[in-house]
């Protein structure tokens, strides 16, 4: 049975949360492969909006078991305060699973996070949640692990191994007094307890379930202009948050991964520092901030707000081998006469339709736009195709033709009955 990847093909904030939840209908595993709280998934179930960093949307469907799968940094007081949030709107977690491989993110890592981003000469806009620096620490091999963090004699142990440098660092760098070891490990102890029933191999769950025919939905967070290695390079998250980050996040193999939707935007917007060639920095970028709420679910920034960039998701397409693009947020265009798409950039009066991964010639580009008529009518209500004005049915059809990939899904709204879905994921 399949398994389908869920990824983000802007700089994050699609409506990734909501795609999820609708697809999870049908899913019976939902399995989240990379980043940490520092992304967070709004959804909308009767009239109730939840708000999620860590766990998995598929959550606010019973029965349905989520993974937070080992690409992922946890938290360990953001899941436990997650579990309880869900808990207290009556919503189980009964069957969500942590990978025991997962690293957890530290105190420290929040702190180094936040000084290092203020040394910087160079902002990159980092939340400040740690998920930089735990990652770091994953590569440099000095991390601590949930399977670590639930066994008190291996967590006193790595605490007394990595702690003492990290004190280091923050003293004679930063001026910062450090940490206690015995703190640490009396606060996070109390939180593995409260999870330690949910820590598994989550690779061997997801594989059990594949081999028994369960339908699985592998959930990323950001986007793929956020991705460590093909996003918009130093302005970018520290995982693979396009689809090469689900094999290795869920460990899973890459044959097996059967579909790949992007979750795209009916328009553009950007958290954060760097380039961002179709930028409105007047009333119509205003506009589009307010129709569409464009503020962070995890940090309540406002967002910077642009036209559609086809260049952007053409490469997308590529980087991610999507087979299927799930529109979101397309109401908020409802309001406009005429709609831009970028279809190019001009680069010193040359003509770019490829993407440019140098970022000092992505800083010089202009967008080269096409122009299309807007629909000016609500189209929240529109449960079909044929309920879409003929205007908004032609920018569905032109962007998808631009990019290269077909339609699979269409949000008009942030309920889940607000969804036109073309073709089944399962």
């Amino acid at each position: 049975m399949p398994i389908a990847a869920l990824v983000g093909t802007q700089w994050g904030d699609e409506g990734k949360g909501k795609i999820t939840d609708v697809i999870a209908a049908k899913a019976e595993v939902v399995a989240r492969y990379q980043g940490g709280n520092n992304a967070g998934h709004t959804v909308v179930v009767d009239n109730v909006t939840y708000k999620l960093h860590l766990i998995p949307s598929g959550i606010l469907y019973p029965g349905k078991i989520c993974v937070i799968g080992n690409g992922v940094v946890v938290d360990p007081k953001v899941l436990v305060e997650e579990m309880r949030y869900l808990h207290d709107r009556g919503i189980s977690t009964q069957n969500l699973f942590i990978s025991d491989k997962a690293h957890v993110i530290m105190p420290y890592h929040k702190v180094l996070d936040k000084l290092e981003e203020d040394a910087r000469r160079l902002k990159i806009g980092t939340t400040g949640r740690g998920i930089g620096p735990a990652y770091v620490d994953k590569y440099m091999r000095s991390g601590i692990r949930i399977g670590d963090l639930v066994n008190p004699t291996r967590f006193r142990s790595r605490l007394a191994d990595f702690l003492p440098m990290k004190n280091r660092i923050l003293r004679e760098i930063y001026g910062h007094p450090g940490f206690d070891p015995d703190q640490i490990f009396r606060e996070y102890s109390a939180y593995a307890q409260e999870f330690r029933d949910r820590v598994a191999d989550t690779s061997l769950l997801v594989d059990e379930a594949r081999r028994a025919g369960k339908n699985i939905l592998c959930e990323g967070a950001q986007g793929t202009f956020l991705d460590i290695d093909h996003g918009t390079y130093p302005f970018v998250t520290s995982s693979n948050s396009s689809a090469g980050g689900v094999a290795a996040g869920l460990g899973v193999g890459p044959n097996h991964i059967s579909s790949v939707i992007g979750v795209v935007k009916a328009y553009s917007t950007r958290v954060g520092e760097g380039p961002f060639p179709t930028e409105l920095k007047d009333a119509v970028g205003d506009l589009i901030r307010e129709r569409g709420r464009e503020y962070g679910t995890t940090t309540g920034r406002p967002r910077r707000c642009g036209w559609f960039d086809a260049v952007m998701i053409r490469y997308a397409v590529r980087i991610n081998g999507l087979t299927g693009l799930a529109v979101t947020l397309l109401d908020v265009l409802d309001a406009f006469e005429s709609i831009k798409v970028c279809v190019g950039y001009d680069y010193r009066g040359q003509r770019l339709d490829s993407f440019p991964t140098d970022l000092e010639i992505l800083q010089e580009c202009r967008p080269i736009f096409a122009e299309l008529p807007g629909w000016q009518r609500d189209i929240s209500g529109a449960t079909g195709w044929d309920d879409l004005p003929y205007q908004a049915q032609h920018y569905l059809n032109f962007i998808s033709e631009e990019v290269g990939c077909p339609l699979q899904m269409i949000s008009v709204g942030p309920r889940r009955d607000q969804t036109i879905v073309l073709s089944d994921v399962f």
